[in-house]
């Protein structure tokens, strides 16, 4: 698999998934939706949680996929951004961890099989946890960490093995704030790689949180990929927080310093002060065309406020340019 995906990248760009989230949003789902069948009598409400959606309702995410694989996209994320024992704590539901990861790996891969005109891959999503583990939560106890490596390797662990069992091609550790969690992931994914005696591609993805470039614990675009460099990746590259046009200064220092395949899945723009995202496909692809143009890019998808028309717009830019060398 690594070197068919390798193979690809050297061809042309290749098209990432959009939002799970804003796709799911448009399903008006109520509290019922992520009980029935699993969790009737689970003690907290678990509205919002939407990896359970994978074991409670697989229809609505396979249609997700669905979509999102006939608008182009080379490569789906699986339904587990917050699959983790230490963001389902949340919900008291550190035991539904395996589930919620093995079963979206598996919906994702057998949506994929039902495409067969071009290669098609499944990503392990893998987000940054709820928890920092560089910063503390308490301003009056500088010191004070929510949660250790320890903690973040172990909850890695059980997450990557799960979506391994699942059938993944490729993980994806995305939406990275803190490099010191990321870290974790890493190593996490190589212990399990050890134990399984299988490799996959690795793809990492860190978020810019403001036009400082910096990330929330203080990294430039640089310091984030030196820091991770260590770790023989598929690709680096930044998604979230910023919409595209605010996103190429950055994308342009990987460009130069990194030896490694560059991705970018950008929002649709900035949230309106409801929360929403207004950029069209149109808009957005134009802007993300702009990067295209000038050899930045390797992977390209979309992140908060996309969808399967965004998708397609990107890839149909795509197909007219060629990818980043990495000579």
């Amino acid at each position: 698999m690594k070197e068919t995906i390798e193979s690809l990248l050297r061809k042309r760009i290749l098209i990432l998934d959009g939002a799970m989230g804003t796709m799911i949003q448009r399903h008006d789902l109520e509290e019922i939706d992520f009980r029935e069948g699993a969790f009737d009598n689970h003690n907290k409400p678990l509205k919002g949680n939407n990896d359970l959606l994978s074991i409670t309702r697989p229809e609505i995410i396979k249609d997700i996929h669905r979509a999102y694989f006939a608008s182009g996209a080379d490569i789906v994320e699986t339904n587990t951004f917050s699959g983790t024992s230490i963001a389902q704590a949340d919900y008291d539901l550190e035991e539904a961890v395996y589930d919620i990861n093995y079963l979206s790996a598996k919906i994702a891969k057998e949506v994929a099989q039902e495409f067969t005109d071009k290669p098609r891959f499944v990503a392990g999503s893998i987000g940054p946890t709820n928890r920092t583990a560089s910063i503390s939560p308490d301003v009056n106890d500088p010191g004070y960490r929510a949660v250790s490596f320890d903690n973040l390797v172990d909850a890695y662990k059980e997450q990557v093995d799960a979506l391994m069992q699942g059938g993944v091609d490729l993980l994806l550790v995305e939406t990275v704030f803190d490099t010191l969690n990321a870290k974790a992931a890493l190593y996490a994914i190589q212990e399990v790689f050890e134990i399984r005696k299988i490799i996959l591609p690795i793809m990492v993805s860190g978020t810019i949180t403001d036009q400082s470039g910096r990330t929330l614990t203080g990294q430039t675009t640089e310091a984030f990929l030196i820091s991770l460099s260590h770790i023989p990746l598929l690709s680096i590259g930044l998604n979230c927080a910023l919409g595209a046009n605010l996103m190429r200064p950055y994308l342009q220092i990987l460009d130069k310093t990194s030896t490694f395949n560059v991705s970018a899945h950008p929002n649709a723009g900035l949230p309106n002060e409801f929360g929403q995202y207004d950029e069209s496909p149109e808009m957005m692809a134009d802007q993300i065309e702009v990067f295209l143009k000038e050899g930045l890019i390797n992977i390209i998808g979309g992140c908060c406020g996309t969808t399967p028309d965004h998708i397609h717009e990107i890839a149909e830019r795509a197909k007219k340019y060629k990818p980043r060398s990495l000579s």
